[in-house]
């Protein structure tokens, strides 16, 4: 069984998704803690024909909290209709807007104080959209291996979850030991995402931007189709 686990991020681009895709069983790591100025609360869309953030506003965002205790700002809720309305603005010429847009709302209206849920939410709300069937489980509800570090509570969670195989982007080989996978019974395996060119309607291509820009350019089908492109390599 191949296994995954990454922290649970704002629509995020479709090298995340890739990564699901490869795949039986994927945990969000929501019981580390959280990443100030990292995808947890924002990713980037195409406005103008430039990259920009689109943010959730946090209370309580600091690298001495777990992401899951993160909550968002509930007080003043302009940051939605705001969001919303750059996002409109941002993909009003986009042949499938409508259905990024539907996708960003669903989400936002998630009843929830916090970052996490949204994160989530949007991660699994993509994937249902996207017609991807996925095996997602919760760190934070399942392991109880806060005391374990870094690979160690990785592999931990290999071996509970009898996973044969851990799968993990290219770019965190340096936190990775094969050979100390190898000896707990697990293959150590990175995958190498592909951001395929799409009719974005700039003059340049941006890659790497959120699912959102992916669905509102080519829509559920050809997100779909993105999801298959990566390569594994041994660790």
């Amino acid at each position: 069984m191949k296994l995954a686990i990454m922290q649970p991020y704002l629509f995020p681009y479709i090298g995340y998704f890739q990564l699901i895709k490869a795949v039986d069983k994927f945990v969000f790591y929501d019981d580390v803690n959280y990443i100030k100025n990292g995808w947890i609360n924002r990713n980037r869309i195409l406005l103008d024909g430039r990259p920009h953030f689109m943010t959730v506003p946090t209370l309580g965002a600091s690298s001495n909290v777990l992401i899951r205790e993160v909550g968002i700002n509930l007080q003043n809720m302009n940051w939605k209709r705001k969001l919303l309305d750059r996002f409109r603005h941002a993909y009003r010429a986009a042949p499938y807007r409508s259905i990024a847009q539907d996708l960003l709302q669903k989400v936002l209206d998630v009843s929830t104080d916090c970052i996490c849920e949204i994160a989530k939410q949007s991660v699994t709300a993509s994937l249902d959209l996207l017609g991807i069937k996925s095996d997602i489980v919760w760190s934070s509800s399942r392991y109880e291996n806060a005391h374990l570090h870094a690979q160690d509570r990785v592999i931990d969670i290999c071996q509970r979850e009898q996973a044969t195989t851990y799968i993990n982007p290219d770019g965190g080989r340096s936190l990775y030991d094969a050979t100390l996978f190898s000896e707990n019974g697990v293959k150590l395996v990175f995958i190498r995402p592909a951001l395929p060119i799409y009719a974005q309607g700039a003059e340049q291509f941006v890659a790497g931007l959120s699912i959102l820009d992916v669905i509102a350019h080519v829509g559920v089908d050809g997100g779909r189709a993105m999801t298959e492109y990566f390569e594994r390599t041994d660790g």
